[in-house]
């Protein structure tokens, strides 16, 4: 480690390096290239060593930022790359080892230099130096090539044309990693670019009828997760030196040459992080999600979120509508494996997203699989997991489940598939449970997660919605599922009592309720409903009665009346009545849940009936509620019902007998006396510009897990970098 970075502190130095950045003009054909480009260089493997390239790197920029226009020596080194290129195809046939060294050593410095030309100076002057010939000082010609969109087009071409194989993996994925590195200027800018170079020259010109053939060539890179070749495989013996980097035509290619690829990238990430252990497939999903979010041009749309938005399986036969621009098929199948093994990492479950979202051959592919738990279990496990995930990735599974919660068929189905010893699920051993049970679970804890964490008004409206779409198939609730339904609406149910209290009658402090909030955990539900029985008797029937005759007027004066007699000491005010609100929703929304249960399918789910009479007492404080009346019609109704008939029964019934009279109960129970609501149904539809919350989210997948490829923090201007 030690001997590499005194390395890379060497570079300034080098001879070869100082020619290339200096005064002295050297022609495309100069024996020079071969000697430059003959390196082996054990690239790097850490931030560290990373950000010392990076500071070495701009030691050789600046001096040939200043030269350059006089020299035109990185216009020679361009050609000297785009030359070799026109053989590669041929070389790796050939296995002809030198030569895509050589020119994958080209493409390393290419991307050093773009990637600090790029954070360094504007997208103009960038430009300028990349139309820059051979030439006396002064004399500009106005036919100059475009090097830059040149270079661009190369490098689609090899990333979508050249054979994967042992000798040229390390050079496909410099090659995406350039591209990634050519739209590294979002990452300097804090506003979203709606016009950049980006637009110039991918969305329009020679670049664009590679759209298809690379958004095709990315998906399968991603698909197949190959791994890099072993180290040592496939290379030159390493020449011992002591100096800095090696050099001549047949010096040798370093064994630590492939390394970078099987250790970590940017910043301290494990070695054995999953989307590490193929480079090429993270750094083209990388570019894939970069490319896709791309703005549309003033004049013409994003060509590669087209094609993710059209690609149809191999397996369908029909023709693509003539409307439809860069237009492929890919393997379905394939691809679904893939998604489902990869969603440990933010960019497979992004890309999840945007697939379901965009592409509806995609999603009716994905809904009609039997398998589907492969797919949803990972989904679940994030959201699980959440207090160990970022809010992105939680928010992009979530919005994935939603998606899926649209589609009744896959609302039914999730019930029909039983689940056997969910290992993660730490809260209850659960040995068996169905898969729209354990849905249900985890999404409740992650609601009750964000109502005492996050407080996320986003995170937890979309949690609902994902449960009132599916709740009309709910199907044979597993008991601890439907116990958890019931059992986290009262809980917000005493909530709201506790909070008028504190409301309405500021001065009057219920010790009581306040004590029992502030010990309540999951299993201490029961001894908080005994301690606050007759509390909540006492106080409901009052504060309801207050609702109904005057609420918003109430709850204006209440509100205005504390704010009054805390300000004088200058006491940061407890903002109860938007607590009020947000909890009002939160019941509103759990009372509609159950109610469309009760109303479709009650006869399939006597454990939720079961547990709605263990706690009817306090869902019967509710039943005069202003804002609650008209939902608490059917569960009161319910509750009624079977009370009555498990009274007719005895007392000191067992579980058993109380589901048995339950089953027996709900053919009794003359249907229409329960009121139809409307269909519960949620969509899922972007933000007006989702691009600003898109963009910084990929950039920063960018920055946090591209491999090989370091940017100094304190320029990033897209998005506030973490405090660690």
């Amino acid at each position: 480690m030690g001997s590499n970075s005194s390395r890379i502190g060497d570079l300034p130095k080098n001879e070869y390096l100082k020619k290339l950045s200096g005064t002295e003009s050297v022609s495309e054909n100069d024996p020079f290239w071969n000697q430059l480009l003959s390196f082996s260089f054990p690239a790097p493997t850490s931030s560290t060593e990373l950000k010392l390239l990076e500071e070495a790197t701009i030691s050789v920029c600046r001096s040939l930022v200043e030269n350059n226009p006089r020299t035109g020596n990185l216009g020679a080194l361009i050609k000297v790359f785009l030359s070799r290129t026109k053989e590669l195809k041929l070389s790796a046939e050939c296995q002809n080892h030198i030569f895509i060294w050589q020119t994958h050593n080209a493409l390393f410095i290419i991307c050093c230099l773009l990637k600090v030309f790029i954070c360094e100076m504007s997208e103009e002057e960038l430009q300028l130096h990349f139309t820059y010939e051979e030439k006396s000082p002064g004399n500009y010609s106005s036919d100059s090539e475009d090097l830059l969109e040149e270079l661009l087009c190369c490098l689609m071409q090899l990333i979508t044309d050249i054979p994967l194989l042992d000798i040229t993996y390390e050079i496909s994925v410099e090659a995406i990693s350039t591209m990634v590195v050519f739209l590294s200027c979002q990452l300097f800018h804090k506003e979203v670019l709606r016009q950049s170079i980006s637009h110039k020259y991918l969305m329009r010109g020679p670049c664009l009828p590679y759209t298809s053939k690379l958004v095709k060539t990315l998906l399968y890179n991603f698909i197949r997760q190959e791994k890099p070749p072993p180290p040592g495989a496939h290379v030159f013996p390493q020449q011992s030196d002591g100096g800095g980097l090696l050099y001549g035509l047949a010096s040798g290619v370093a064994t630590g040459l492939w390394t970078v690829f099987t250790l970590g990238g940017v910043g301290s990430k494990a070695a054995a992080s999953p989307e590490l252990s193929s480079p090429l497939a993270n750094q083209s999903l990388l570019l894939l999600l970069v490319l896709a979010n791309l703005t549309d041009a003033s004049d013409v749309p994003n060509p590669y979120r087209q094609a993710i938005m059209s690609f149809k399986n191999t397996q369908d036969s029909s023709p693509f509508p003539s409307s439809i621009p860069h237009a492929f098929q890919i393997n379905f199948n394939s691809l679904y494996t893939a998604l489902c093994e990869q969603q440990t990492s933010d960019q497979a479950t992004l890309l999840l997203y945007t697939l379901l979202h965009q592409n509806s051959n995609i999603r009716t592919y994905m809904l009609a699989r039997t398998d589907m738990e492969n797919l949803v279990l990972p989904i679940l496990e994030i959201l699980y997991h959440v207090e160990e995930r970022n809010s992105h990735h939680v928010y992009m599974a979530l919005i994935i489940l939603l998606i899926l919660t649209e589609d009744d068929g896959f609302n039914r189905s999730i019930h029909e598939v039983i689940l056997k010893n969910i290992t993660w699920y730490s809260e209850r051993v659960l040995t068996e449970i169905s898969l729209g049970s354990l849905l249900i679970l985890v999404v409740i804890r992650t609601i009750q997660y964000n109502m005492t964490r996050t407080r996320d008004k986003y995170l937890h409206t979309n949690c609902l919605a994902a449960l009132a779409n599916m709740s009309a198939q709910f199907r044979s609730l597993h008991q601890y599922a439907a116990q958890r339904i019931i059992s986290y609406t009262c809980r917000h149910l005493r909530r709201y009592v506790y909070v008028l209290d504190k409301l309405y009658f500021p001065h009057s402090h219920c010790s009581t309720l306040q004590h029992c909030f502030s010990t309540l955990s999951d299993n201490g539900e029961e001894l908080l409903s005994l301690t606050c029985s007759h509390i909540l008797r006492s106080y409901a029937s009052s504060l309801f009665s207050l609702l109904s005759k005057k609420h918003n007027k109430v709850l204006e004066q209440a509100t205005q009346s504390l704010r009054g007699s805390l300000s004088s000491n200058d006491v940061p005010l407890p903002d109860y009545a938007q607590d009020l609100n947000v909890i009002e929703e939160v019941i509103r929304m759990m009372l509609e849940i159950i109610n469309s249960c009760l109303t479709n399918s009650l006869h399939h789910n006597p454990n939720l009936v079961y547990a709605l009479l263990y706690k009817r007492d306090l869902f019967e404080q509710f039943r005069t509620h202003p804002s609650f009346q008209d939902i608490m019609q059917n569960i009161d109704l319910v509750i009624t019902f079977f009370s009555s008939r498990l009274l007719q029964a005895g007392a000191e019934l067992s579980v058993e007998r109380v589901l048995e009279i339950i089953k027996q109960g709900v053919v009794a129970l003359p249907k229409d006396r329960l009121k139809k609501f409307p269909e519960l149904k949620f969509k899922y539809v972007e933000e007006e510009q989702p691009e600003e919350f898109f963009i910084p989210y990929v950039w920063s997948l960018v920055y946090n897990s591209a491999v090989g490829l370091y940017w100094n923090p304190q320029a990033i201007q897209l998005f506030t970098m973490d405090s660690d």
